[in-house]
This record gives structure tokens, C-alpha cells and sequence, in this order.
């Protein structure tokens, strides 16, 4: 599915171009966001037009206020009206404009069906909605999306194409570029619920980080400190770095935000069970710790291990790089919990480092089917 976002000033042309398909009956309103909908079901552009300048005040922060996005999953995908009201839903909820009013369309006059939606980048307090990395994300989102329904990948990735990135290197210097090009894009594009499960997945790339908390002119504060590992992700070998000097995105309070949203929407739907039947697959056979996370990544899933002092077991977490999801494993259920699984690998301690972490090949649904049959 290839996602295409463009912005501008014109609300009234990107409204007028949509409804034109509709008039002509190549085209339908799927759905609206925070907008009304006419008791008789017909639409016109005035007033869709006004509801959404009614939401910005009559002094805002940008010069393109009007966000215009068109998804468009490959012809042989198969989609009801209803499972493109849900990606469109769960798209923007993910790109961060969940709570911006907006109204999808479907087309039909041309040889795939597709969707437009029609938006405003602006909040009611005048700013912009954040969007750095805009184009970056919306490319995760659609993976995820694309592995969520069963779809093909989009025809402009070559099927094999990765999404790479390095592991923090102390003995290559300048530590402050390597943890920026590790912690700003997973942040954007990973789920995470807690501090750490987002531990565990910058553990990867020998990555730590510690929320610090204390006093500034009597007014209490927390942060976060970035800290290299070395190669066995054990012990720090550099002065950790305070999250201000990557931005805010990474700071505790815009984490702590991206955590509720990543809370609630794992909750719903069936994302959860899915996920649950990938580790189930892989634990059936798995007599060893190694098996089992050979068998993980034929999922593209790595297994993160904390062991106290003694080498007990006493925390799991599961990283699904093709969904981009980090979920602690009692999350899931005490069978994937710390206990169950000292239970059943005990003190039998091996690397948590993947050999290539988040750096495998996309499938097609053909080839993950046929990898399931072989498993």
C-alpha cells in the first residue's frame, strides 16, 4: 500500500476534487472524523469546508494548513468498504493525527480502489500537529497496515527491501550522531507501552536509557539519559547524555505520551491475539533458548532477556520488527512471563543480541504462507 501525503492552502480545491468523484458516481464518503455528517447523506463542499475552519483558530502557525493523503493498496487487494474505514482510522491515529477532524473518500475511477482523506494540520491552539519524520513514519505505519490486513507490499519497495539501522559502535566516536540515528526513528516508528520495553528494544543497538528525577528551582522534574553499552550490552562505556540534545521527541513527557497511545490501541481489536500466536508457534517446538529464537525471526520477532545477578530470568520482552511492536511478554499472558520462562530455560544465560537486529527481509503473503507450512 503506497501512501502519498501532500499539504497546501486550499481546502475548498482538495474538497471540490474529491466530491467531483462522487457527484459523477466514481466515488463515496466513506466516513468523517469530529465533522457532521447531513441528516440526508449528502455532502456538499461548502460546508464540509466549514466545519473544518471552524476547527482552527482564525490565527494559526503554518502556511499549508490543509493535509490531503491518498492510500492505495495494490489492485489484487481485496477490501470492503469497512476494512478502509478502519485503515484510514488507524492510519492517521498513527501518523498523530488521530484527533484532527477529517473525512475519507473512496474511489473507483480507475482500476484499483483507493481513498483520499481530507484534513487540517492544526490544532484548536493554533499550532501545528508535529510531523518531523513525516514521510519516514508513513512508511512504517503502512508496513504495519500492510501485515495487519494481508496485503502486498507496495510495488514502489522491492519486496526484499530492509530498513536498516546500525548499532551504536563506541569505537567509531562521534557517540552522539550513532544514539541519534538509533533513538529518534525507533521512537517514531516503534510501539512501546513502558520505559522498558523501549529499553529492550535500544538494547539491540547497545543503547541505554535511565529516567533521572529531581529539582530545578523547587519545581520537580523527570528526564532521560542515553547511555552506549558495550558490544555485550552489559556495562556503559561512555558519559550518558541527557535526552535535550536529540529533541524533544525523545524527552520523557513526549514518550510518555507516545506510551498512552501505544497502551490503548493494543488493547483493541485483535492485534494482540495475533501477536500471541506468533510466540505460541514458536514455543511449541522450542527446547532451547537458541531454538527458540531461531524460530522467532522467521517472524522477524528477537527475544530481549533480563537476568538479575544470579543469571535468574526476570524479565521478557518480544520485539516484532514487522509490526513495530515491543510488548513485555506478561503482557501477553503468564505463560510468557519472567517466571514461565525460567521455568523452562533456567539458568541456560545466551546473548540477547539478534545478529542483525531489525534488519530482515520483508515477505510477501505468499511467501509467509509458504514459510508457515515449512515451520
Amino acid at each position: 500500500m503506497v501512501a502519498k501525503i501532500t499539504t497546501g492552502k486550499d481546502v475548498y480545491g482538495v474538497l471540490a476534487y474529491n466530491q467531483q468523484k462522487v457527484d459523477r458516481g466514481k466515488g463515496k464518503v466513506l466516513m468523517t472524523h469530529i465533522l457532521r455528517e447531513p441528516s440526508d447523506g449528502r455532502f456538499d463542499v461548502a460546508t464540509m469546508a466549514e466545519d473544518l475552519l471552524r476547527w482552527m483558530p482564525s490565527h494559526y502557525r503554518t502556511e499549508k494548513p490543509v493535509v490531503h493523503i491518498s492510500l492505495n493498496p495494490d489492485p489484487e487487494d481485496r477490501l470492503t468498504a469497512e476494512q478502509l474505514s478502519e485503515i484510514a482510522e488507524k492510519y492517521m491515529e498513527r501518523m498523530g493525527w488521530g484527533e484532527q477532524p477529517y473525512i475519507v473518500f473512496e474511489h473507483s475511477d480507475i482500476d484499483r480502489r483507493h481513498i483520499h482523506i481530507v484534513s487540517v494540520q492544526v490544532g484548536q491552539d493554533g499550532r501545528k500537529v508535529k510531523d518531523s519524520k513525516r514521510n519516514e513514519r508513513s512508511v512504517a505505519v503502512t508496513e504495519e497496515l500492510e501485515c495487519e490486513y494481508g496485503l502486498h507490499p507496495a510495488k514502489e519497495r522491492k519486496r526484499t527491501e530492509v530498513w536498516r539501522l546500525t548499532a551504536v559502535d563506541c569505537t567509531k566516536g562521534d557517540l552522539k550522531r550513532q544514539i541519534g540515528a538509533v533513538v529518534k526513528p525507533v521512537a517514531a516508528m516503534y510501539r512501546f507501552q513502558t520505559l522498558g520495553e523501549f529499553r529492550a528494544l535500544l538494547a539491540q543497538y547497545n543503547i541505554d536509557v535511565e529516567e533521572v528525577r529531581g529539582e530545578r528551582g523547587g519545581i520537580p522534574y523527570r528526564g532521560l539519559l542515553y547511555t552506549v553499552l558495550d558490544k555485550d550490552g552489559s556495562k556503559a562505556v561512555a558519559a550518558p547524555l541527557k535526552s535535550s540534545v536529540f529533541g524533544k521527541r525523545v524527552g520523557f513527557e513526549e514518550l510518555e505520551r507516545h506510551m498512552a497511545r501505544c497502551a490503548e490501541r493494543f488493547g483493541k481489536g485483535s492485534e494482540r491475539k495475533q501477536f500471541r500466536r506468533k510466540i505460541e508457534d514458536a514455543l511449541s517446538e522450542a527446547k532451547s533458548e537458541q531454538t527458540l529464537r531461531e524460530r522467532l525471526r522467521t517472524y522477524r520477532i528477537d527475544l530481549f532477556l533480563r537476568r538479575n545477578d544470579t543469571g535468574r530470568i526476570v524479565g521478557v520482552t518480544f520485539i516484532d520488527h514487522s509490526t513495530r511492536t515491543v510488548v513485555n511478554g506478561s503482557r501477553l499472558g503468564k505463560a510468557y512471563s519472567a517466571n514461565a520462562f525460567e521455568m523452562r530455560f533456567g539458568n541456560r544465560g545466551e546473548t540477547n543480541r539478534p545478529a542483525q537486529p531489525a534488519d530482515m527481509p520483508l515477505e510477501t503473503p505468499k511467501q509467509e504462507a509458504v514459510r508457515r507450512r515449512k515451520l
